[in-house]
């Protein structure tokens, strides 16, 4: 054969191969390359910042799923921003600590209509050593020490030292943040429980000048810290992640045992969009109509139900079965935790 012909033959072989392993590594390129995702964006009760950034982590480590540092705030005010921004709202999911808060009340036409109670909580009193560094305030942790050792009459002596104007006591603002309700709901409870008389620690507080407001409880933490109120109405989780001092509130006041839900609801207050009713502390997630992702919003739903034992570290109670409160037909994706007996109904939302 010629040795031209030969070389050419050669170099058309060499050639094919190159297109071939060309051709053969671009489809593998493709085939592992990862699925374009939407980073999963959390707003949460300003409390529960540190828990949902663990489950936003956890959540991240599991599917790969991009999820920045949550949006924290009052839960009223970021269902109210929610509804604001509209399509804007850079939101996944909605972590509020009050029902109300995931309701066309707050959300408009954003609530989805549903939304699940996943944790229990407790209402807790905060303090630090800087704080109780007053006479009055050294006094009433002794009244509550009493208190927490079984001495009822005790947690009268110390809801007056607490509602008497010589110490101050952070209440963050009700209409903004759930803490701040419950915190005079519970002085409600206390009253009844220990003064016989519902509103007696409640008007005092307020006649007396005792509370100091800020738009969330977690606005306070810094004035606690270095001794500028000596005392603040928080959940006992957000006290605990925040490594602050804290009083352990009987059940019957702390609205964290669902055994005294019917206790509970005898008490309400005012907020500026109607009364709302004393109930068991829970936190909820739900997913509003403006999310950017619903698929993998609901995604995060399903493992936020399926892993809240990752947050009984902070002194929060899973709850299992988790409990769906809605008005309206839910996701399949829910309806499935439903029939899986991971759900059960709580009523409407």
């Amino acid at each position: 054969m010629n040795r031209i012909v030969i070389v050419a033959i050669i170099v058309l072989i060499i050639i094919g191969a190159l297109v071939y392993v060309e051709l053969n590594s671009g489809k593998h390129s493709v085939t592992t390359s990862p699925p374009s995702t939407q980073p999963l964006y959390i707003w949460v009760a300003d409390a529960y910042t540190v828990e949902a950034q663990l489950l936003g982590s956890s959540f991240q480590n599991s599917t790969g799923i991009q999820v920045p540092a949550p949006k924290g705030g009052g839960s009223f005010g970021l269902a109210r921003e929610i509804a604001s921004e509209g399509s804007n709202a850079q939101v996944s999911v909605f972590m509020p600590v009050a029902l109300s808060a995931a309701s066309p009340s707050y959300l408009g036409n954003y609530s989805s209509g549903w939304a699940i109670a996943f944790v229990a909580d407790q209402l807790t009193i905060a303090y630090t050593n800087a704080s109780v560094n007053n006479p009055y305030a050294e006094q009433a942790l002794k009244f509550a020490q009493e208190g927490e050792a079984g001495n009822n009459t005790a947690w009268y002596y110390f809801f007056s030292v607490l509602s008497s104007g010589k110490v101050k006591v952070g209440i963050s603002n009700p209409n903004t943040d759930p803490a701040g309700f419950r915190a005079w709901i519970t002085l409600e409870l206390a009253g009844y429980e220990y003064a016989n008389n519902t509103y007696l620690f409640y008007d005092d507080m307020l006649k007396n000048g005792g509370n100091v407001t800020a738009s969330n409880a977690a606005q306070l933490v810094s004035p606690l810290e270095a001794g500028q109120i000596n005392f603040l109405f928080i959940y006992k989780s957000a006290a605990i992640a925040k490594g602050l001092q804290y009083v352990q509130l009987p059940p019957q006041v702390n609205q964290g045992d669902p055994s005294y839900s019917s206790l509970y609801s005898k008490f309400s207050y005012n907020l500026s969009t109607g009364p709302v009713r004393g109930s068991p502390i829970y936190l909820f997630i739900t997913v509003p109509k403006n999310t950017n992702d619903l698929n993998e919003s609901l995604q995060f739903v399903i493992y936020v139900v399926e892993h809240s034992n990752l947050l009984d570290k902070f002194g929060l109670m899973p709850l299992s079965p988790a409990i769906l409160f809605n008005s309206t037909a839910v996701p399949p994706q829910i309806a499935s935790l439903l029939s899986q007996g991971k759900l059960v109904e709580g009523g409407p939302l």
